[in-house]
C-alpha cells in the first residue's frame, strides 16, 4: 500500500493511495494562495493600477516592466492570476480509478484532474458538496472571466530569472505548475462525473475494496471516508469539526479499529475561539455602522457566511443596526442562499426540526423577507441604484485579487471611517491588502475556522485509536512562528508519518489474510482428509478456488525458448492472426496485438494479461495449456 502526497497545502489536499490493486485519489484541493502575487483585477478602470511602475532590475540586467509592477516596495505580476495545480508528475493520473471529496472546498482543482490528464474514473461526492461545490466553481470562472487579461507574464518563472527576483515573488513555489483558470465547459465534463452517495452508503470499487462516506460535521454535505477490505481498513479524515454549527454532526465511532487513518485539513487558526471570533466580528461591525463607516466582509459564497449571518440576525436588533443595509454580492448569492435552505437531511437536528414546522432552518430567510439582507449577483445592474450607506457589503474573493470585493477596496480604501473584516482564513491578511497600500480604512482579522484543533484531535485519536496515523509535516512540528508551542502539533506513540508534497510513502500495512470464494466443485473434494490440488485463480481481484486442470510438466528454459515459435502456428487456428514475440532474460512475451492482450511464457508460470474479456482469457489458458502438453 502506497501514499502518493501531490499537494502541499494540508487544508487543500490532494493524496493518491493505492490499496488491493486500486488507485484512489483523496480529494483535489486547488492551492488558490498564489493568486496574492498577482495585481488585482478591477470591474472598473483603476488609475492608480494602471499607472504602477514596471519593474526593472538594479542593476538593469533584469526588464520586465511588461510582467511585473511595484506597488508600495512590493512587485505583482500583472496578468491573469493563475493557481498551483497538484502534483501531475509524481505518478500517471489516468490510472486513477476513483476520486474520493471530502467537501466543497477540496474539489476546486477537479476540472484540471478530469480534463487534462486522461482520467476515465467516477468521482464520489454527496449532493451538497457537488452543488455547492459547482457554485464556488462557477463563481471562480465568472470572476475571470468578467475581467478578460489578454496578456500573459511567463519570463518571470524561468528559474534563472526567478532566484534574481525580490521576495515573495522568489520565494514562490511550483511556479512552473501555476495555471490559469478552467472554462464552464470543463466544469460541466468534470462533474459529469460525479456519482451522488450518502452518509454510511458502502460503495464496492471492483470486488477489491468497499468505500463508505460519513459525516464530519465541518460544511453541508462534508464526509470523512472509510476504505476497507475484508481484512484491512483504512480512515481519511478531512475537514472535520466538533463544533455545534449548521451541519449533521461528525460520525466519530464508525472510525474506530482504523489500520491506517490519513489525517488532513486541521484548523488553521488553532489559538483562536472561532465563538470569540464571531463576538469580535459583530463588535467592530457595529462601532464602524455607528461612526457613519461601512463594512466590507471578503468572504466565500457558501460556509463561514451563513453563519455570520445568523449571528448577525440575532445581534442587529439589540445593537439597534436594524435599519442598516446587509449586501450580499456574488454572481451565485441566490443559489447559495436557496441551497442552504433545501438540503435538511444534512444539517443539525435543530435546524432539521425546523422544517417540519414548517420554517426556514436558516433565518437568513427572514433577513431577505425584511428587507434588511438583500443579495444581487453584481456590483452593475439593480445594485448601482438601490446602493446605500453605511452598509455592510458580504462579497468574494477572500484573496481580494478578483471579484466586486475588488471595486470596494478602491471605493472605501480611502476613508479611515470604513473597515475591512476579514474572517476567512485561507489568506495573510497582509498579503492579501499588500497592492491597496497605502489604506487608510481600518482592517480587523476575525478568522473563523470551525475545523479540529491539536486538542481536539489528540482527543479523537485516542478515542479511536488507529494503529498508525499519517498526516502532513506541517501538523509534525510547532509553527515556524511560535516555535515553543509544542502544544500547536501532534504528539502521538507511534508518532506519526509526516508526509510533504511529491512524497511517496510506504503505508505500514501487513496484509495476512485474504477472503477466498470456494466454487461447489471443489467442496466434495475438500471435505475428504488428504491432500488435494487445488488452484487459486485471482479474476476481477476476487480470489477463487476451483479444481486443478491436468498438472503440465513445466518446460525448462532452454526448451521454452526453442519451442516459442512453434506456439505461433496455433493462435492462427483460433481467429488470432496477429502476434509479435518478444525475447526477454527469464522466458518470452506475447503480444496479441488485436485483442491487446499479453502472454508472459515464463519458467516458473504463465500469465496472461487480459483487460476485461474473460472469454478470451479463458480461451488463451486452454490454448496454452494445450500447447504444453503437446510439448
Amino acid at each position: 500500500m502506497k501514499l502518493y502526497c501531490l499537494s502541499g497545502h494540508p487544508t487543500l489536499p490532494c493524496n493518491v493511495l493505492k490499496f488491493k490493486s486500486t488507485t484512489i485519489m483523496l480529494d483535489c484541493g486547488l492551492d488558490t494562495t498564489s493568486v496574492l502575487q498577482f495585481l488585482p483585477l478591477p470591474l472598473v478602470h483603476s488609475p492608480r493600477l494602471s499607472k504602477l511602475p514596471g519593474w526593472v532590475s538594479k542593476d538593469g540586467t533584469i526588464n520586465l516592466e511588461k510582467e511585473l509592477k511595484e506597488c508600495a516596495g512590493r512587485v505583482f505580476v500583472d496578468s491573469q492570476p493563475e493557481f498551483c495545480l497538484p502534483e501531475k508528475e509524481l505518478l500517471d493520473l489516468s490510472t486513477i480509478d476513483v476520486i474520493l471529496i471530502s467537501n466543497y472546498h477540496c474539489m476546486m482543482a477537479l476540472p484540471y484532474i478530469t480534463e487534462h490528464t486522461g482520467f476515465t474514473g467516477t468521482v464520489y461526492a454527496t449532493e451538497p458538496t457537488l452543488q455547492i461545490g459547482r457554485l464556488l466553481m462557477e463563481e471562480l470562472v465568472n470572476f475571470m472571466e468578467r475581467v478578460p487579461k489578454a496578456q500573459s507574464a511567463t519570463c518571470w518563472k524561468y528559474k534563472e530569472i526567478q532566484r534574481l527576483l525580490p521576495g515573495p515573488l522568489k520565494d514562490a513555489v511550483e511556479v512552473s505548475t501555476w495555471k490559469r483558470c478552467y472554462s464552464m465547459q470543463d466544469v460541466n465534463s468534470a462533474l459529469s462525473k460525479v456519482q451522488l452517495v450518502g452518509y454510511s452508503q458502502k460503495v464496492e470499487l471492483f470486488g477489491a475494496v468497499q468505500v463508505t462516506p460519513l459525516s464530519s460535521g465541518y460544511s453541508l454535505g462534508s464526509s470523512n471516508w472509510i476504505i476497507q477490505s475484508h481484512y484491512e481498513k483504512v480512515s481519511y479524515v478531512s475537514g472535520s469539526s466538533l463544533l455545534t454549527t449548521h451541519p449533521q454532526p461528525m460520525d466519530q465511532s464508525s472510525l474506530k479499529n482504523s489500520d491506517v487513518l490519513i489525517l488532513t485539513g486541521l484548523t488553521q487558526m488553532p489559538t483562536a475561539n472561532p465563538d470569540g471570533m464571531l463576538g469580535d466580528f459583530c463588535s467592530n461591525l457595529a462601532m464602524t455602522i455607528r461612526a457613519g463607516g461601512n463594512v466590507l466582509v471578503p468572504c466565500y459564497s457558501s460556509g463561514v457566511i451563513y453563519d455570520l449571518l445568523e449571528c448577525l440576525y440575532q445581534f442587529i436588533e439589540n445593537a439597534n443596526l436594524g435599519s442598516t443595509p446587509f449586501y450580499f454580492i456574488s454572481p451565485v448569492a441566490n443559489s447559495s442562499l436557496e441551497f442552504s435552505q433545501i438540503f435538511a437531511e444534512w444539517l443539525c437536528h435543530n435546524k432539521q426540526s425546523k422544517v417540519y414546522l414548517p420554517e426556514p432552518p436558516f433565518p437568513h430567510a427572514e433577513l431577505i423577507q425584511t428587507n434588511k439582507l438583500k443579495h444581487y449577483p453584481s456590483i452593475h445592474g439593480d445594485f448601482s441604484s438601490e446602493f446605500r450607506q453605511p452598509c455592510v457589503v458580504f462579497t468574494g474573493h477572500p484573496s481580494l485579487r478578483f471579484g466586486d470585493v475588488v471595486h470596494f477596496m478602491e471605493l472605501w480604501g480611502k476613508s479611515s471611517l470604513n473597515t475591512i473584516i476579514f474572517t476567512e482564513p485561507d489568506f495573510s491578511y497582509l498579503d492579501a491588502l499588500a497592492p491597496y497600500q497605502p489604506l487608510a480604512m481600518k482592517c480587523v482579522y476575525c478568522p473563523i475556522d470551525t475545523r479540529l484543533n491539536f486538542h481536539q484531535v489528540s482527543k479523537l485519536l485516542k478515542e479511536v485509536q488507529p494503529l498508525h496515523v499519517v498526516c502532513p509535516e506541517q501538523y509534525t512540528q510547532p509553527p515556524p512562528a511560535q516555535s515553543h508551542r509544542s502544544d500547536l502539533m501532534l504528539e502521538l506513540q507511534p508518532p506519526p508519518m509526516p508526509y510533504r508534497r511529491c512524497s511517496v510513502l510506504g503505508l505500514p500495512f501487513r496484509r495476512r489474510w485474504e477472503r477466498i470464494q470456494l466454487l461447489p466443485e471443489v467442496g466434495p473434494v475438500a471435505t475428504h482428509l488428504s491432500d488435494i490440488s487445488i488452484l487459486l485463480s485471482l479474476v476481477h481481484h476476487s480470489a477463487v478456488l476451483k479444481n486443478q486442470p491436468p498438472i503440465v510438466q513445466v518446460l525448462p528454459l532452454k526448451k521454452m525458448r526453442g519451442s516459442a515459435v512453434f506456439f505461433l502456428s496455433l493462435p492462427s487456428q483460433h481467429g488470432i492472426t496477429e502476434v509479435k514475440v518478444e525475447e526477454t532474460t527469464d522466458g518470452h512475451i506475447l503480444h496479441l496485438q488485436a485483442e491487446d492482450t499479453l502472454i508472459q511464457l515464463e519458467e516458473d508460470g504463465t500469465h496472461i494479461v487480459c483487460d476485461d474479456n474473460e472469454p478470451l482469457r479463458t480461451a488463451l489458458r486452454d490454448l496454452v495449456l494445450r500447447f504444453l502438453m503437446k510439448l
